[in-house]
């Protein structure tokens, strides 16, 4: 049933639910944080729900008629869905939902909450939102749906980036206050023990948190502080990193692409192709052509 939530449990009654093409998702960190992104209509839909996770949801496009959203037993919506909208249920809330001709295409992004970085508040003091715009998180929504659907595996560092990204903007949007801005950078020693453990590491996932851990801070103070020492962002710290010893393992003819792309913890060759296109303006094979032409 494609309006089941991936993630939790309660119960629905749909009626008159249209089939559509299987959904596409993604999950990182051991499905601490998962991405889906699918369309379901159907005529008429009722839920109660509640999940261990964060839920931020994207209305790309489509509509209802009506959408009547109760959560922990408080109506917080009577309106209806349409492009644009942006809906935040904080883990552990109980979310009740009538939908009524509904159409729609949209995206979500599950986030455990005991991910480090998330936000700079307890998390069951989080506010609900329910149709509200941010063309921030939209745009960040968009850009994982984007990278995604052209085959890519995005870094897990990148999208907890993002996650802490569109998390304060949630907070924003709330009305909370903005937290200290931290202007500090990266010790020299601290910055080498990070870039040591990327160089170490290029054959595995490297996640936000891992990274933070090493330097003892938290996700989003350490993103801000090692951009400011390396002038890159983590994630795209962690891609230059991979392409640069992507280059030199295609000077070896020896080792096949698929070799390359195992040896640099890509999920697959297409994915390290994709990757390596976009961040040098050719193929793999095209570079080691030109290397030896």
């Amino acid at each position: 049933m494609a309006l089941t939530p991936l993630i939790g449990q309660g119960r629905m009654r749909v009626i008159e639910e249209a089939p559509h093409e299987p959904a596409v998702t993604q999950s990182w960190r051991h499905r601490s944080l998962v991405f889906d992104h699918r369309r379901w209509s159907c005529r008429e839909a009722e839920l109660t729900w509640t999940a261990p996770s964060h839920l931020i949801v994207l209305t790309q496009r489509g509509s209802t008629t009506q959408t009547r959203i109760a959560c922990a037993g408080e109506l917080v919506h009577d309106g209806h869905d349409r492009p644009g909208m942006l809906s935040f249920v904080p883990a552990g809330v109980e979310r009740s939902g009538l939908y009524r001709n509904a159409d729609l295409v949209y995206s979500a992004l599950w986030l455990d909450p005991r991910l480090p970085g998330l936000c700079g508040r307890d998390w069951a003091t989080l506010p609900i939102l329910i149709n509200r715009a941010d063309a921030v998180v939209a745009t960040l929504l968009s850009s994982l749906r984007d990278e995604i659907a052209a085959g890519g595996m995005p870094e897990a560092v990148y999208v907890e980036h993002l996650a802490a990204v569109a998390m304060h903007r949630i907070l924003a949007l709330d009305g909370a206050p903005p937290r200290r801005k931290d202007h500090g950078r990266l010790s020299g020693t601290t910055l080498r023990r990070v870039q040591d453990h990327v160089e170490a590491h290029l054959d595995q996932e490297i996640a936000l948190s891992d990274l933070a851990a090493i330097a003892g801070m938290t996700g989003d103070s350490f993103a801000r502080q090692f951009k400011a020492a390396a002038g890159l962002a983590p994630y795209a710290f962690v891609i230059e990193r991979r392409m640069r010893r992507a280059e030199d393992l295609l000077a070896r003819p020896e080792m096949a692409l698929a070799q390359i792309a195992m040896a640099l913890g890509f999920s697959s060759q297409s994915h390290f192709t994709t990757t390596f296109r976009r961040q040098r303006g050719m193929t793999p094979r095209a570079y080691r052509q030109r290397l030896f032409s």
